[in-house]
């Protein structure tokens, strides 16, 4: 079953609890956030303490991205805090396989995040500690980016030339209920989604339209 990964940040953040009390009413599999540091990417949204203080609401699985050059120094941090997945950008780790090694040390799901820019290189190297790839399928640094179709195609290549001991395939940006389907039909295994999810706070109408639009690919 696919699963939707609504990104928090997009949300009403004046009421963090009762958007998430109703992400978990509408089906939400997993609560995705995002993490920056103002260097990797330009952004700093939410922060870590959300996170914090969210965790005790909800048994949903979280799942943090790590936007951030030299990340190994927040992973125990983000372990301590209950996070389930986490994964960190194949742009700014030198030793990937050593940081991912790390993350499941930690009792965390590791995963490999790919900016739209970057191949997707042979990642046997990585096993056992790679549980999923995150492909981004919009710019990064850009405010409100545009989807970009043609990055799902990283996913179907990917996913059919390797054999990763079953880890998910992970898709992340500008996904709405119009290409969900398609991002889907590619192979991905889990979808982020952030407007998409959020649009004119109609919540459980967005959710619904996703599942309809993955149903029927």
């Amino acid at each position: 079953m696919v699963r939707i990964a609504p990104s928090i940040a997009s949300g009403p953040l004046t009421n963090l609890s009762a958007t998430l009390a109703e992400l978990e009413q509408a089906g939400a599999s997993v609560i995705h956030f995002d993490v920056e540091d103002g260097s990797f990417v330009p952004e700093m949204n939410l922060g870590i303490k959300v996170i914090k203080e969210l965790r005790p609401l909800t048994n949903l699985p979280f799942d943090v991205h790590l936007m951030m050059n030299n990340p190994e120094w927040i992973i125990p941090i983000l372990a301590d805090m209950g996070v389930d997945m986490l994964s960190v950008h194949y742009e700014a780790c030198p030793y990937p396989r050593r940081t991912l090694q790390l993350i499941t040390k930690h009792k965390m799901h590791a995963g490999l995040a790919f900016n739209p820019a970057t191949p997707i290189p042979d990642l046997d190297y990585c096993l056992p500690y790679l549980s999923f790839i995150l492909v981004l399928s919009t710019e990064p640094e850009v405010d409100h980016p545009a989807h970009l179709p043609s990055i799902i195609e990283k996913i179907r290549v990917g996913k059919s030339a390797m054999d990763l001991d079953g880890a998910l395939w992970v898709a992340d940006g500008g996904i709405t209920a119009k290409n969900a389907g398609a991002v889907v039909k590619a192979g991905a295994d889990m979808l982020i989604v952030g407007r998409g999810v959020f649009k004119d706070g109609k919540i459980q109408e967005n959710m619904l339209d996703l599942k309809a639009a993955i149903n029927a690919s």
